[in-house]
Order: structure tokens, then C-alpha cells, then sequence
């Protein structure tokens, strides 16, 4: 039998035989390095700062540091959850949540959706183009574009309102109109932003599907109910997850910027709470402890959507 010389040895194929990490980083070192800064990136933004959470447990002090601070265990949770302010807070958030869930998620969807049957890649192009704008806009302009536009003096919707109706709305200071708008709001913004995962799974249904439907007669209708949905199906349940996982995280900066003191009782929610007793009162283990509430809640919520997505043999995160 014929010896291969070492000179001739694959190097490749002699380092995959090799045992041990040294071998594996010497093969793939470039590959390795290349993770370095994202590694680096979470490290020091995301997962050092967690240690902070600690001081949800201790009577934290800025001037006795957080070693020197008294240890209170669980204290800090039992006053949130017998603060009065707790059930309202609970409510507003939930209702915000459950409506930008129910509104919100599924409208990135059906546009994606009427987008991928325009047949003109021109007129798809622009109208991706200019849906896309509103979430580079920042929540400070988008109140300023709201406020210019549904004001009671100077407002154009208002204007239109009162020639039609004889009479004003007070969107901005009416508790009632509080959450259509943040939900219109989130709509505008963030709508057009949310199709590009949807336009790119639907990049990926066969052609021939539609092809043999059209052969069989299926109208548009139908070809999107029995070939799109079921296809693009995987994708819809693991944003639906991610979605419900941040149910709680409605968006401080446009909540905040939309409260006044006449919509305050539907406008507070937990992430203006914990501004408010965290930043302005200076109450920071108080304020961690309802932030580390919020965030289990998140936890529970992927978890809990996760094995129930499993459960109906569809795909979850992991």
C-alpha cells in the first residue's frame, strides 16, 4: 500500500483530526476573533450591569456605596405589590400591551402581505422606501408631528372635526383618546419597519405552489390562506414570541412625552413609574425592584409562549 507523503497530507483534514480547543481555535482562529467584539459588546453593556440588580435587595445608598448598604431582602417587592399604585399601574400596562399586541403585531403583516401581490418591483421598491421613514423619525418628532395635528386651537384634525361636527375633540387631554393614540402612534411608526422580516420570509414560498393553484383555480384569497400563511407560518409564531416576551416594555419615551395631568390615570404605566420614583425621587432600590418584577414578567411570558407553541408541534425559539 502506497504511503502518502506528509508533504502531501491535507492540512485541513490533519487538523480536524487533532483533539482539543487548541486545535479547533488553531484552525478557525480568524472565525474565533471575529466574535471577540460582539462578545465584548454583551459583557460589559448587558451582562456586568445585571449585577446591579442586587440593589432591588438592599437599602441602597449612593453615599454607603453598594457594599456598605443594608441588606433588606425581599422588602422593596412587598411595598410595590401593597402599593395602591400597583394595581392601576398593572392595568394601564396591560391594556396598552394587549392593544398594540392585537393592533400593532398583525398590521406589519397583512401590509407585508399586500406588498409581495404588487407585480411592478417599481411601485414596491417606492412603497417600501416611504413606509420605511417613520422608524428612523424619532418619538420626540412623532409627538411634535401628533401635537400639530390634533391640538385643539391650531390642530387640522380638529379643524376638519369641528367644520363636520360643530364641536372639538380634545385628543391629547382626554383620557379616552390616550390610547388610541399611542396605538395609531406605534402603528405609523413602526409598522412599515416591522414588514422586512415578513417580505424576506416570504421571499422564500415556492413559486411552483402558486403556480399549480392558479392551474386548480385558487383565487388570490385563497392561494394566501393555503400556500403564504402556512409557509411564512415558523416566522409569525417566533416574532409573535419576541413580541410577547417584551409585552410589558410599551415604550417609556412616547408614553411619557403623550402624559399630562389629565390623562395621567390611564398613562401611567411601569416604566414611567420607575422614571418618576427612580430618577426624580431618588427611591433606587425601589425603583430596581419594580424594573426586576418587570423583567421576570418578560422572562415568564417567552417561556410560557414558547412551550405552548411547542406544545401545538410549532417551531419556538429554542
Amino acid at each position: 500500500m502506497e504511503t502518502v507523503p506528509k508533504s502531501r497530507k491535507n492540512p485541513v483534514l490533519h487538523a480536524a483530526n487533532k483533539t482539543g480547543w487548541q486545535a479547533a481555535f488553531k484552525r478557525d482562529k480568524w472565525l474565533y476573533i471575529l466574535l471577540v467584539p460582539g462578545i465584548l459588546y454583551f459583557l460589559i453593556f448587558k451582562y456586568l450591569p445585571m449585577w446591579g440588580v442586587l440593589i432591588a435587595f438592599k437599602d441602597y445608598s449612593p453615599y454607603l456605596g453598594f457594599w456598605k448598604s443594608e441588606w433588606v431582602g425581599l422588602e422593596y417587592f412587598k411595598d410595590f405589590f401593597m402599593n395602591p399604585d400597583f394595581f392601576r399601574l398593572l392595568r394601564n400596562t396591560l391594556m396598552l400591551a394587549s392593544l398594540d399586541l392585537i393592533f400593532a403585531f398583525p398590521t406589519p403583516l397583512i401590509l407585508a402581505l399586500l406588498l409581495n401581490e404588487l407585480r411592478k418591483a417599481v411601485y414596491k421598491r417606492c412603497i417600501q422606501t416611504f413606509i420605511y421613514v417613520p422608524h428612523f423619525v424619532s418619538w420626540t418628532i412623532v409627538v411634535s408631528i401628533t401635537f400639530v395635528f390634533f391640538t385643539v386651537d391650531t390642530g387640522v384634525i380638529n379643524k376638519i372635526t369641528e367644520s363636520i361636527t360643530g364641536q372639538q375633540i380634545s385628543f391629547l387631554s382626554d383620557a379616552d383618546w390616550f390610547r388610541p393614540m399611542i396605538v395609531m402612534q406605534s402603528i405609523w411608526k413602526e409598522t412599515g419597519w416591522g414588514t422586512i422580516l415578513f417580505l424576506a420570509a416570504l421571499a422564500t414560498v415556492d413559486q411552483e405552489q402558486y403556480e399549480a393553484a392558479i392551474m386548480d383555480g385558487a383565487g388570490r384569497f385563497k392561494r394566501i390562506w393555503h400556500i403564504t400563511l402556512p409557509a411564512i407560518r415558523s416566522t409569525i409564531i417566533v416574532l409573535l414570541i419576541l413580541r410577547i416576551g417584551s409585552f410589558l416594555n410599551i415604550g417609556f419615551e412616547q408614553v411619557f412625552l403623550m402624559t399630562n395631568s389629565l390623562n395621567r390615570s390611564v398613562a401611567d404605566i411601569f416604566d414611567t413609574y420607575v422614571y418618576m420614583v427612580g430618577i426624580t425621587q431618588g427611591a433606587y432600590s425601589y425603583s430596581t425592584a419594580v424594573g426586576l418584577f418587570k423583567s421576570v414578567v418578560g422572562i415568564i411570558l417567552i417561556f410560557g409562549a414558547n412551550y405552548i407553541a411547542k406544545k401545538f408541534d410549532q417551531e419556538g425559539l429554542f
